[in-house]
């Protein structure tokens, strides 16, 4: 983020003989923030068009949440409901943008350590700041459609008023204190490292809510959240929402300690942001204390050849990109959240699913996809070292041993975990005559996100930033880059359409013959890989100034 702004003002304000602290920088911040995003869609129409699409998304999925908490309005438990919904937007404005940042620069507060500015008034204009973008906007739309399901009369209109500002920055003020509070250890190694828990806390999150969801479409299903409403309609921010239920049931004096109780947690959220930002400025970073020395690693032979389990590989270029990425895997720590994510991810939901007892051993495909998707954006892990490997591809020929290496990389790393996965899940369901079947439609899907990954990592590379943990895309890209894995997704499921026809035809006609799934998917995505890193490797040698610019923007 360009500092250059905020620092101006205090300064001509300094020149001027006006006190810097009559100097409102809040009005600086949000232009800022404004220029982030119109900045980051310049010079490229693909982007514009993801961002612009990500955004119609976005909004029409507000509209239709709004439409459909507005009329619950005068249904029994839309009080429950709404509550509950303000809290989980609460814990998702807490946790999530400390691992799945949106381009937001201004999260990491300790970029602003350097410029004149008092902690007061920064908090004001970084609080003004944040309530721009998508993720406020839709968290608007959700605030006003359960002010409008529970807000009844002239009292609960006006609780309805004072509820959604109120929801909403509460959400803000948690999401930003919660950030500073942890910038110096989600930025350290050891922070980055630990980032590693929310693939595992998602995919917990993630079964959880498919067994609450489940059992709220049973008869009775919207009862069973009571329990849960009555507390949590006293625990901030969601006091605000039970405030206008309570206005609207004519309990005055408990929506106005309801509303105090938001008021002042709200105060607090802001007290201990400022105090953390405070400390923020004024503590040394840990990066200007001497690290502890490395400890050495294993020489190679003294052949210059790999010992342990890097000499099974190829003594080729082939052999040096696998380990390459292999390492990669291992010590970036982004790369390895990642693949701690999909691993955790690719086996928890097959499994979870076979537990409750409606699951099908055709969920293996579910690890296939989560790693799969670790071959999207291939050149983007190398961020501005990719110069390093750009000086090497001199011919289509040499882009294709490199994706291909690449690919046989994360290859020897999926194809025997999906063979696990859908063992377990096999056994789990009491299915051992499919686990054929669901392993080769696995591979098959492997083999065509091989394919389509390829062809995005040629065409649509984006930059993963190396300066913090929050963002894993460069400012501008996100858009991007979510487009493209999802039409790489639709893309591969069209290219193992007929493998995907043949199983289903099979699994109810001839269920003895599934076993040709095995080596018809084996084939298949051998085949899909191949055309994929064939039709990539010219556009990679062609564009490596492109890829090169693309990946170092970071």
């Amino acid at each position: 983020m360009s500092t250059s702004a905020p620092a101006a003002a205090p300064v001509a304000a300094s020149a001027s003989g006006a006190a810097p602290a009559s100097v409102s920088i809040t009005p600086i911040f949000i232009r800022l923030k404004l220029s982030l995003l119109r900045n980051g869609l310049k010079g490229s129409s693909k982007r514009k068009f993801a961002y612009f699409g990500a955004l119609a998304a976005a909004l029409v999925v507000a509209f239709f949440a709004t439409l459909g908490l507005a009329l619950l309005r005068g249904h029994a438990h839309a009080s429950a409901v709404v509550v509950l919904l303000a809290a989980v937007l609460a814990l998702c404005w807490t946790f999530v943008p400390l691992f799945f940042p949106t381009g937001d620069e201004t999260l990491d507060p300790s970029r602003l350590v350097m410029l004149p500015l008092r902690p007061r008034p920064l908090v004001r204009a970084l609080l003004a700041s944040s309530l721009v973008g998508v993720g406020p906007l839709f968290t608007l739309c959700l605030a006003a459609g359960s002010a409008i399901a529970v807000a009844r009369g002239a009292a609960g209109a006006v609780a309805a008023v004072l509820a959604v500002p109120l929801l909403l920055l509460g959400c803000v003020a948690l999401a930003r204190a919660v950030a500073t509070a942890n910038v110096r250890l989600l930025t350290s190694r050891k922070g980055r490292d630990l980032a590693l828990l929310s693939g595992l806390l998602i995919a917990v999150g993630a079964q959880v809510a498919n067994l609450a969801g489940q059992r709220l479409f049973q008869v009775g299903g919207l009862e069973k959240l009571e329990p849960a409403a009555d507390v949590v309609r006293w625990l901030p921010p969601a006091t605000a929402v039970g405030m206008v239920d309570s206005a609207s049931e004519g309990s005055y004096g408990t929506a106005a300690v309801q509303l105090l109780i938001t008021v002042a947690a709200l105060g607090l959220l802001l007290w201990f942001w400022e105090r953390s930002l405070t400390k923020l400025m004024v503590t040394p970073d840990g990066s200007t204390i001497a690290a502890a020395k490395e400890k050495k690693q294993r020489a190679p032979g003294a052949d210059g050849s790999a010992r342990g389990p890097w000499s099974l590989l190829p003594d080729d270029r082939t052999g040096a990109a696998m380990q390459r990425s292999l390492r990669y895997i291992v010590r970036d720590p982004k790369t390895k959240a990642a693949w701690v994510s999909a691993l955790a991810v690719g086996l928890i939901v097959p499994a979870a699913n076979a537990v409750q007892g409606h699951g099908s051993v055709y969920l293996a495909c579910f690890a296939s996809g989560m790693l799969g998707v670790q071959m999207y954006n291939q050149f983007g892990q190398d961020t501005s070292a990719f110069w390093m490997v750009a000086q090497t591809l001199s011919t289509a020929r040499d882009a294709f041993v490199e994706l291909r290496a690449r690919a046989l990389a994360l290859a020897l790393v999926t194809v025997p975990y999906t063979a696990v996965v859908a063992a377990v899940t096999a056994a789990l369901v009491g299915d051992w005559s499919g686990f054929p079947g669901a392993l080769g439609v696995a591979l098959a899907l492997l083999g065509s996100m091989l394919c389509t990954g390829a062809l995005a990592s040629a065409r649509f590379p984006y930059s993963i930033p190396t300066d913090g943990a929050f963002k894993n895309v460069a400012p501008g890209q996100g858009a991007l880059a979510w487009m493209g894995i999802f039409g790489g997704l639709f893309a591969s499921a069209l290219i193992c359409a007929p493998v995907i026809v043949l199983a289903v035809y099979l699994a109810t006609t001839q269920h003895s013959l599934t076993w040709i799934l095995l080596p018809v998917g084996a084939a298949w995505g051998t085949l899909a890989a191949w055309v994929g890193l064939r039709l990539a490797a010219p556009t990679v040698a062609r564009r490596i100034p492109e890829i090169l610019l693309a990946v170092s923007k970071g």
